[in-house]
């Protein structure tokens, strides 16, 4: 399902390393368009299936925006450290990104919005509940602001996925000065061709 991107070298295709990477990130940004101004905002997800899960209040601002426009972008980045360059062009980030775009759907399905809140508490809280959640918890739960809790999906229509691995030799690191690099590099041995 994953798209092309323009700079190809850097796009991932490893599954295994996509499905570690959205267990383990801990926030995507929900980008939504209220007419025609973006809307973007950062929440805890999980993934089921290849379905992004979320949940939030059945009104406010989100919840309009969504009913008007249900088209919907979720983003999930996490940096891995900055590498260094003697050349400042050269400098750059580690990181792992997933885009993906589709349609917000409420999950209306009670068995379906139970098992996708566990999947959050069992991502954000493993064993911290002795046991699992109910449909009558799920179906009458109201957040500590006193409004209705609703779970919604986003099945992806079109997803990238983009990486760029950390260097360690060439990882920042406060107190790390540019006059190293350059005598690391003028000390290193050219490589000899036959």
């Amino acid at each position: 399902m994953t798209t092309a991107i323009r700079t190809f070298k850097r796009a991932c295709t490893d599954e295994t390393q996509i499905h570690k990477f959205l267990r383990e990130a801990q926030t995507a940004f929900l980008g939504l368009v209220d007419h025609s101004v973006p809307y973007v905002i950062p929440l805890n997800y999980v993934v089921k299936d290849g379905i992004f899960y979320f949940h939030g209040a059945n009104d406010g601002r989100k919840i309009n925006i969504m009913t008007a426009n249900p088209n919907a972008c979720i983003t999930i980045c996490e940096n891995y450290g900055t590498m260094v360059d003697p050349i400042p062009a050269n400098t750059d980030t580690a990181y792992m990104s997933v885009i993906a775009n589709g349609v917000v759907e409420i999950v209306r399905d009670l068995d379906e919005a139970t098992v996708a809140m566990q999947a959050m508490l069992d991502k954000y809280v493993p064993g911290y509940y002795q046991a699992p959640l109910s449909k009558t918890h799920i179906d009458k739960y109201q957040s500590s602001l006193g409004s209705k809790t609703l779970v919604f999906k986003i099945k992806p229509t079109t997803m990238t996925v983009k990486e760029h691995k950390l260097n360690e030799q060439m990882q920042y690191y406060r107190g790390r000065v540019v006059t190293q690099d350059i005598n690391r590099k003028s000390n290193e041995e050219p490589i000899k061709t036959t």
